[in-house]
């Protein structure tokens, strides 16, 4: 009996090994007491949702992506999370809220502002796999009907959910074409003769050096101890990602932004942490905050694949692969530049060229590989609990955080639904503004998520568009007039 009974414990382990599989670090930190934090992300559908063929997506489509989507978080015998596969009760992850008929654009605004907010405030319960999705089937003045995806950090970070959802939609025009993105330029310095490349790169060493030591050591002095000053976007208190959020969009032609970057030679990612940087002072100064220039800090985030563009699912889910599936991305702290009447009236392009060339130096430095060191030795020394309050301090003590990712050129349908916008937001973070973007279709979304009743939506969205107005007016003078 005894031989039997082991056999058989034998089998059923064997079949939970089948079954799971271990959480990676990042994951475990994101579903800790310290953390909880989730992505949104919104379709704008060009024509009525029709949600009749949801379950059939749902099955064939989504799950298939990936195993995450169809388990939950379970603890081993020795404490362990591992994600262990489930049935997926599809209905349990479908909602479709239920408003007034025949009302206007503006009160179903109204309606879908609250419900993003609800969304965000909400927890994905731990018993079932950590995704939902939500059907707004009512027109807004941006769209005909909305698609709300919900997934949980621990999931995977923004590069492999946008692959993952990217995977689910088709190019409008033509579904049996793939979609494109934008190039990734690089800028070889082959016209240096060999001496001078050396000589740069002797001291580009030497700096690299310094710059680590100084960044690491005021990165870790961030993450603990050094909290950026209270401000109209930073109100500093504890739970700050149980509070309600305000969620508000805004786009810009990357034509525009093209145009910045080639007259100032700077990269598009220096013009638009300089419009930000500069919005967020202008906003400062617009709501008669005494210290407009108190010390204040963006976390931008970088990915930390050695790729040049999306790869398909299938290729991120192989170990040999590159680009892998899971979290891979670290924290830049960059300070936002000072604002002074001079700058604010009649040079905003400083705003460019300092986040230039902040972030230039911080990328001649080892502190972001360093900071990604310390944190496997908390891992490892402390547990992740020990790793989410650290992560948990170094998002508490800044002012903002800054994520950027590319999206297809071509517009995309889902089920034969064109998209008529994409965006995607952050939540359950403790800070009073997370700052997106999206590329999509030549224009580059922004969204805003702002602490409801600390932060003005309005007069914030107000403050980043005059901030780019001023920067393409400096950059890109108007041509005279024959």
């Amino acid at each position: 009996m005894m031989k039997v009974n082991v056999k058989r414990m034998t089998e059923k382990e064997e079949e939970e090994e089948e079954t799971s599989f271990p959480v990676s670090p990042t994951g475990q930190y994101f579903t800790s007491s310290a953390l909880s934090i989730s992505v949104i992300s919104v379709l704008e559908s060009e024509i009525p949702i029709d949600d009749s063929c949801t379950m059939k997506l749902l099955k064939d489509v989504f799950l298939p992506i990936n195993p995450r989507f169809s388990s939950i978080m379970v603890r081993d015998k020795n404490g362990v999370k591992q994600w262990k596969k489930v049935e997926v009760k599809y209905k349990d992850h479908i909602n479709v809220p239920i408003f007034p008929e025949g009302k206007s654009k503006e009160f179903y605004d109204n309606c879908f502002n609250e419900y993003l907010t609800k969304i965000a405030m909400g927890q994905l319960p731990q018993t079932r796999p950590l995704w939902e999705i939500h059907l707004f089937k009512y027109p807004t003045s941006k769209s005909a009907g909305n698609l709300v995806f919900k997934l949980h950090h621990s999931l995977g970070d923004g590069f492999s959910l946008m692959g993952a959802l990217l995977s689910c939609l088709q190019r409008a025009d033509n579904p049996s074409l793939p979609l494109t993105f934008p190039a990734f330029n690089s800028n070889p310095n082959s016209g240096n003769d060999y001496k001078k490349r050396f000589c740069t790169n002797v001291a580009q060493m030497v700096s690299g050096v310094v710059n680590t030591f100084l960044d690491f050591g005021w990165s870790l002095l961030k993450s603990t101890s050094l909290e950026d000053e209270r401000t109209p976007v930073r109100s500093g208190d504890e739970g700050v990602e149980f509070r309600p959020i305000d969620i508000s969009t805004m786009d810009f032609s990357l034509d525009h932004l093209k145009q910045i970057k080639t007259n100032l030679k700077v990269t598009i990612n220096d013009v638009i942490c300089g419009v930000l940087f500069l919005g967020v002072r202008l906003y400062m100064e617009e709501m008669k905050y005494e210290q407009k220039n108190a010390n204040s800090t963006a976390l931008v985030l970088l990915n930390t694949r050695n790729i040049a563009g999306y790869k398909s699912v299938k290729e991120m889910l192989q170990p040999s692969n590159e680009s892998k599936w899971g979290n891979q991305f670290a924290f830049l702290h960059v300070s936002v530049p000072k604002l002074d009447k001079e700058e604010s009236s009649l040079n905003p392009l400083s705003f460019v060229f300092k986040a230039q060339d902040v972030i230039k130096r911080k990328r001649n430095s080892a502190a972001v590989i360093l900071t990604g060191k310390l944190l496997d030795t908390l891992q490892k020394y402390r547990g992740p609990e020990v790793t989410a309050k650290y992560i948990h301090s170094t998002l508490k003590n800044s002012s903002m955080t800054i994520s950027n990712m590319i999206g297809p050129m071509e517009q995309m349908a889902l089920a034969n639904h064109p998209c008529k916008g994409f965006y995607f937001m952050v939540v359950g973070v403790p800070e009073s503004l997370t700052i997106t973007m999206m590329s999509y279709m030549g224009r580059l979304r922004v969204a805003v998520g702002t602490e409801k009743g600390l932060v003005d939506p309005h007069k914030f969205k107000s403050s980043i568009e005059n901030a780019f107005d001023r920067i393409f007016k400096a950059a890109v003078p108007p041509k005279p007039a024959n």
